[in-house]
């Protein structure tokens, strides 16, 4: 059987680069590598230092093109540059991540491409962006889906939002975030190095943006009385910005909070291995890999009451009100103190397993690809062929 050549638009690149896009490619296009597929990967170099730039990593291409370092130009600079490189050399599928850089995908059909666009959430909601941003997003969201010839929605929430619209609701299929189960994380130099002790502390990884909820975090933090626990905060700023700085004073200022800066790979799984409590305090999310990634290695989690959140059908009390700082101060010392039982840890592994295994999201995926390379015109609708 002849490859699919697949090219891969929106992300920054990987591995190892920070965010949640970044996270769903590294784990999905080695593994479609693995059922059939040739993948071409374009990143942007502003997030690989040179000596980072690999030809190939585990079976995949990489283009590394350029594009100005600026959260406004970034994405559409880059994209643009790409869809014009994948119309020259006409893969099979131009597969498109996130509604900002979905604003080419009207080009990319011109072209002749078939298009696929992978909707990871509504990003105009986000904090950080303008209101002229906002409206680009917005426009990106709309010119996506309604050139696309399918449509991935990574969370109910999402698929329920654009099925919504009839004129595109058959070309729109659920395939979520996944996570993989880790085995045994043996403790290195993580911990001593940031002065931590197995479960004495509570943890979250994310981007330094206002959604994220970092400055609620800390002033729940500083609220606790002696909390004989500390607060590690592991994650950065893409772009430096008068709120990262702020969330790196204050936790300059408080003590007991711990920055560990971007990390990844065994440093990171460190950290989630001995934590005592994860904490996700986010005002906005797509389908969060980090909180699937807590919930993998057993962890007792405490997440804000957003709609994304509850799609893990967490028990009740492991939620709080998003933006509620007292309320979230007394459940983190509720929560850190009563740990997780044998059940509830059992009952997460299984639902990761069934719901959210990213074997099973490669093949949905693989089969997307095919019906949509074996369909003259349009989206053959949900009934998606697996390999």
């Amino acid at each position: 059987m002849a490859r699919t050549k697949i090219f891969v638009l929106g992300t920054r690149g990987f591995p190892g680069v920070q965010g949640g896009v970044e996270k769903h490619c590294e784990e999905l296009y080695p593994r479609l590598v693995k059922l059939g597929c040739e993948v071409t990967v374009f990143t942007r170099t502003p997030y690989l230092a040179p000596e980072n730039r690999p030809k190939q990593w585990a079976g995949i291409k990489f283009v590394h093109l350029w594009c100005p370092k600026s959260k406004s130009l970034e994405a559409i600079t880059h994209t643009f540059i790409g869809v014009m490189i994948a119309g020259l050399n006409s893969p099979d599928i131009l597969h498109v991540h996130a509604v900002g850089p979905a604003n080419c995908i009207p080009l990319a059909r011109l072209l002749g491409l078939k298009v696929v666009m992978t909707h990871h959430g509504p990003d105009y909601e986000r904090e950080k962006w303008g209101a002229l941003a906002r409206r680009v997003l917005r426009l990106g969201e709309y010119l996506g889906t309604s050139f696309a010839d399918g449509i991935i929605a990574i969370s109910r929430g999402i698929e329920r939002r654009l099925t919504a619209r009839a004129r595109i609701s058959g070309k729109v299929v659920y395939i979520p975030n996944g996570v993989d189960i880790p085995g045994d994380v043996e403790t290195g130099g993580t911990l001593s190095r940031l002065g931590l002790k197995p479960r004495g502390y509570l943890f979250t990884a994310c981007r330094f943006v206002p959604e994220k909820g970092l400055h609620d975090l800390i002033r729940a933090y500083n609220q606790i009385p002696d909390p004989g626990f500390k607060l590690v905060i592991a994650g950065d700023a893409d772009h430096e910005t008068e709120y990262s700085r702020k969330i790196k004073q204050m936790a300059e200022e408080s003590e007991g909070v711990v920055l560990a800066g971007f990390i990844s790979g065994d440093p990171l799984r460190e950290l989630f291995a001995n934590a005592g409590l994860f904490i996700l305090a986010s005002y906005y999310e797509g389908l969060p890999i980090v909180l699937l990634e807590a919930l993998s290695y057993g962890l007792p989690v405490l997440a804000s009451d957003i709609p994304q959140n509850r799609e893990f059908r967490l028990p009740e009390f492991r939620y709080f009100p998003p933006g509620d700082v007292e309320s979230l101060a007394g459940k983190m010392v509720e929560l850190f103190n009563a740990g997780i039982d044998d059940r509830e840890k059992a009952g997460q592994v299984v639902t990761l397993r069934e719901k959210y295994s990213w074997d099973a999201i490669a093949h949905q995926t693989r089969g997307l690809y095919n019906n949509l390379n074996n369909s003259r015109c349009g989206f053959p609708g949900n009934n998606l062929e697996i390999e």
